[in-house]
């Protein structure tokens, strides 16, 4: 098989195709034949070493996938030959092992995907939707009639929370940077997108929701969480989803909202807590109140300027490989 190779940590040059022995569905495991592989910012990260769930060198980068099952071990039921799936971590590791053209997989990590979603909108979904429903309900504990504000709306996981607090009737108002993001959060189902890059949007962000979003899903905390508290309603829950540096705040703006901060991420589930996700997420895969943006399609070999596009401002939706 072809795969992605990380021998040692650094730039996206580390990033080597490789010739590799096929693997093998073992005891309780599924072999999927890879038609296309979700490219994450936190895959940069760990290539780039000092992340703090970074398998040892050598490693296949890699979580986010979507193929056909070509092979089912002994002891696996209810999945068979030729079915149609996405894939959410691998038999490696919950954060690695999918940037290869064959995969295997235990049952909890692959996914019926939809007849009306491509394979690449397909391994748009684990990281994305899952990381978006996970800062929704389960950090954030949204509740009925809240608001909410995704500030960084037109990349996989804001365009995901978006489409999800939409499609569970709340108020959405986004930020993105370009006028095709802004056309894409506008799509998800944001009543208001505003440009970050431009001064004075925090104001137009507080006009259109006043007294503040109760909840904040936030991509760049190092440069936006001391004016997410600004904005923040009271009683009102920060999720930081992404963030590359340190930052300032003031904590005192924490103490008159009785505001909470709340970090996370997905390596902190168990894979039964994960499949959960996937299971609320289905009835929208399906019914098309969710729908994965993919932004652009690469082969495998492209995997190094796939970890550059993907740092860069302006996203779009997912970056997506093509073994």
């Amino acid at each position: 098989m072809q795969a992605i190779v990380v021998r040692q940590h650094g730039t996206p040059e580390v990033l080597q195709v490789d010739t590799l022995p096929d693997p093998v569905a073992g005891p309780g495991e599924v072999r999927v034949r890879v038609a296309a592989i979700g490219v994450n910012p936190y895959d940069t990260y760990m290539r780039a070493g000092g992340y703090a769930n970074a398998p040892d060198c050598p490693y296949i980068p890699g979580a986010d996938a979507a193929g056909v099952i070509d092979q089912v071990g002994p002891g696996v039921t209810g999945l068979t030959v030729g079915d149609r799936v996405y894939v959410g971590g691998t038999a490696a590791g919950k954060s690695h092992g999918a940037y290869a053209s064959l995969i295997t997989c235990r049952p909890s990590q692959v996914h019926a995907l939809p007849a009306r979603l491509s394979f690449a909108q397909g391994a748009a979904i684990h990281v994305p939707y899952a990381t978006a429903w996970r800062a929704l309900y389960g950090r954030a504990q949204l509740q009925p009639g809240e608001t909410v504000f995704v500030h960084g709306g037109s990349g996989a996981v804001g365009l995901a929370t978006i489409q999800i607090a939409r499609g569970a009737g709340h108020t959405v108002v986004a930020t993105a940077s370009t006028p095709e993001g802004t056309a894409l959060a506008q799509q998800a189902g944001a009543v208001h997108v505003f440009n970050h890059r431009s001064p004075g949007y925090l104001e137009q962000v507080s006009t259109a929701l006043p007294g503040g979003p109760n909840v904040i899903v936030e991509m760049l905390a190092n440069v936006n969480l001391d004016h997410d508290l600004t904005l923040l309603a009271r009683h009102g829950r920060i999720v930081v989803v992404g963030n590359r540096g340190r930052v300032e705040i003031d904590p005192r703006k924490t103490m008159g909202k009785e505001a909470a901060v709340l970090g996370m991420a997905l390596w902190n589930l168990s894979e039964d807590e994960l499949a959960g996700i996937h299971r609320q997420l289905a009835p929208g895969l399906s019914d098309g109140t969710l729908t994965p943006v993919v932004s652009v399609e690469l082969p495998l070999a492209d995997a190094p300027r796939a970890h550059t596009l993907i740092l860069e401002p302006g996203a779009r939706g997912k970056i997506v490989l093509m073994p």
